[in-house]
């Protein structure tokens, strides 16, 4: 009877670490011990990074962790370190910047080797187990490591002093700072043209990321401007992006990117935080365009999201969905061969769908040629043209042949879903569920969009244990995780980073103007108020990523204060702090909120333009910051029938990133329910007293005279929102 000793990550709680558990490396988690251990036996750290939605971080796992003979070499000459760069990023971010800084390179597996003091001195990605694919093979890098730190200690120690000072450098903005002005928003827009790809779409050639904060800031201008040079980048972008293979045609939602410029070829793993940025870029599609087919992909994403990453029981949005189910496939569970379609489907059905999505008998899958990824290779106006049939009759058969085959693919071996839920990518798509209910009239998503929030800040706004404010108060903070995918782990306090408090206090800006429940914003108020406390730099302005000095952060180049700025690919935190400070500035009338905005937006000014598109959300927080707030309130009871309604409908039509709508009852529009600025105006409206509905429309500091007629509020939310020529 063999026996399975496990390593020290079978306390773990994350599902990277834990899946790493009966691996003969003796690995450690990122704490105290790991670098106790290694100053001890005066030891190098081998440093790996990955998730568990990472196909090739499995690889290296498979190749090279589970061997025996590569784990004697590991054990015997390093300290071994695991860390989840969804669990830590705030660990990710600075060792992506100093392997950035030796070898040129990025992502993931990040595979890096310290000092016992855990300052890096090398490292690179994926290492192959044998010399190959212009790489060294991982058994001759660790040996080379080994030598060289007992060799040429000096030399290692000096590499290491550069490497920290070139990630000091490169998050280093003193002297950049500058006056905030719109031409960010032109520099982007410029930045987004030059490499926009005017055949299929998207941004740059292959691979292709789908840069939602560009698309959401491109839409804005395009609503304000109508340039149809804007419009045709974005139409061109989205109606690419949602045919391709990079979208799951049977299941909805995205897969996490591209690796060909056609958005054929997908990544195959799923990502909670693309697929809420991208509903919002489809919703506001919608708004801006009036093209049905992109409301229907969105609701097509929450098709997927509620039925794959969703807690439906508790609320909570899921972290993402695997590509693959073992080492052996590479998108096995999504690809197709057309004898795998023809099985399922009728002759009829086959025909249409092996048109429609372009299955043959080579497919695109290099791995496995038979295989396809489904894209919409024709319209199926065509295809019924084709085959002699009543446009109705072919789409009916594809309606089938889609329900057929997705059935048949959930009788599959299904790729691993992360259930754990991150505090920040959870607000995200709360924030994208409010938006999509708003607009598109979906009630369900709207009451399970703010049944997650209501979890988060039960379960996630916590008073540290054994810790409390100056005036011995319970200190409050937020976490990073509210729960993990596995019921057995241990659960982790991580505290949050600015990433979570930022998106949580948007999360609940979004909720009150969905509910008009005060609780919400002034959850709201205070998320804000601690994320000030804990990261904002009162010396330099903008916000720090983590803590100083709290539950580890302390070791390796964790002390090393850093200050995001670049979309990565989830919106950057300091320009989601800003938005969330802006936002609360016009509801609260509290110039400090504004001040520091501006002073974190200032910081980054004189530098922001050289990220071009990846400097999206600066350049909305920008527009948030400098253009006058445009405020609708429309005041009727529900049960006042089709004018209330059309009085909101009409004021949630346009997009507009300055624009906010609240709906409040004629009961409910009284002090106590209302924030200040609101507070000040709303009760005294004389119309309040005839009970009709009306709606008030405000920009800036100026309300224009109640409005009762929608095609009256049309016309002055048009005139509000257009960009000034």
């Amino acid at each position: 009877m063999t026996t399975t000793t496990l390593n020290s990550l079978a306390r773990a709680s994350s599902a990277y670490l834990r899946s790493a558990m009966h691996q003969p490396i003796q690995w450690h988690e990122w704490r105290e011990e790991a670098f106790a251990a290694a100053q001890r036996e005066n030891k190098p750290i081998l440093l790996d990074i990955g998730a568990v939605w990472c196909h090739w971080c499995h690889v290296m796992d498979r190749e090279s962790y589970d061997d025996p003979e590569i784990a004697a070499i590991v054990n015997e000459h390093f300290i071994a370190v695991k860390v989840d760069r969804d669990e830590r990023p705030d660990i990710d971010s600075r060792y992506q910047a100093a392997v950035q800084a030796v070898s040129g390179q990025g992502g993931w597996p990040l595979t890096a080797f310290l000092t016992p003091g855990g300052k890096p001195f090398y490292g690179g990605t994926y290492f192959p187990p044998s010399d190959g694919y212009g790489r060294p093979s991982f058994r001759r890098v660790l040996l080379s490591i080994a030598n060289a730190y007992k060799e040429k200690n000096g030399d290692v120690v000096e590499q290491a002093k550069m490497v920290e000072s070139a990630i000091a450098q490169s998050e280093s903005f003193a002297g950049r700072s500058g006056r905030v002005s719109r031409d960010i928003i032109d520099a982007i827009q410029e930045s987004a043209f030059k490499i926009f790809d005017a055949q299929h779409g998207g941004f740059g050639q292959a691979p292709k990321f789908p840069h939602p904060s560009a698309l959401d800031l491109l839409i804005d201008q395009y609503s304000r401007s109508g340039d149809e040079k804007l419009r045709d980048l974005i139409v061109t972008t989205l109606e690419h992006m949602a045919h391709g293979g990079v979208y799951d045609q049977l299941a909805g939602g995205f897969h996490r990117y591209s690796v060909d410029e056609r958005w054929v070829v997908p990544h195959f793993e799923k990502m909670c935080y693309d697929n809420s940025e991208l509903l919002k870029n489809y919703v506001h599609a919608y708004q801006a365009t009036g093209s049905e087919f992109f409301a229907q992909v969105a609701r097509d994403i929450i098709r997927w999201m509620d039925e794959w990453l969703s807690d439906r029981e508790r609320g909570g949005f899921y972290a993402s969905q695997d590509a693959d189910i073992s080492m052996e496939d590479d998108g096995d569970y999504f690809t197709w061969t057309l004898d795998e379609a023809r099985a399922v489907l009728t002759e009829d059905e086959a025909r249409v769908a092996a048109l429609h999505y372009d299955i043959n008998e080579v497919g695109e899958m290099h791995h496995n040629p038979a295989k396809n990824v489904l894209y919409v290779r024709a319209p199926i106006e065509e295809i019924a043209r084709r085959l002699s049939l009543a446009p109705e009759r072919a789409k009916a058969l594809l309606d089938s042949a889609k329900t057929k085959m997705y059935a048949a693919r959930l009788q599959r071996p299904t790729p691993y879903v992360d259930r754990t839920i991150y505090v920040g990518w959870n607000s995200m798509c709360v924030s994208a569920y409010l938006e999509a209910a708003k607009v598109l009239d979906l009630d369900g998503a709207r009451r399970f969009a703010l049944r997650s929030l209501d979890r988060v800040l039960a379960e996630a706004w916590r008073a540290p244990h054994g810790q409390s404010d100056g005036a011995g108060a319970p200190a409050t903070r937020l976490l990073h995780v509210v729960a993990y995918s596995d019921p057995k782990a241990e659960r982790r306090d991580i505290p949050g980073v600015l990433d979570d408090y930022a998106a949580t206090a948007i999360a609940c800006l979004d909720a009150y103007e969905a509910t008009n429940d005060l609780s919400y914003f002034k959850f709201a108020h205070t998320v804000a108020d601690a994320m000030i406390a804990k990261f904002f730099d009162p010396t330099s302005g903008g916000f720090f990523d983590s803590e100083p000095g709290v539950d580890g952060n302390s070791l390796g180049v964790l002390s090393i204060r850093r200050k995001p700025l670049q979309d990565s690919p989830t919106p950057a935190g300091n320009p989601m702090a800003a938005i969330a400070l802006v936002r609360l500035h016009h509801y609260t009338g509290d110039t400090s909120y504004r001040d520091k905005a501006e002073q974190t937006l200032e910081t980054f000014a004189g530098i922001a333009g050289q990220f071009g598109i990846f400097a999206a959300t600066y350049g909305i927080a920008v527009l948030q910051l400098l253009e006058q707030p445009v405020q609708v309130v429309v005041i009727g009871e529900d049960e006042g029938g089709e004018i209330t309604t059309g009085l909101y409908k009409t004021a949630v039509a346009p997009f507009a990133f300055n624009k906010s709508v609240l709906r409040l009852s004629t009961s409910g529009a009284v002090t106590r329910n209302l924030p200040p600025t609101l507070a000040a105006t709303i009760p005294n409206l004389p119309l309040l007293r005839s009970g009709n509905p009306f709606a008030v429309l405000c920009s800036g500091s100026a309300c224009q005279p109640p409005i009762t007629v929608p095609a009256e509020l049309r016309h002055a939310l048009e005139a509000a929102i257009k960009k000034p020529s």
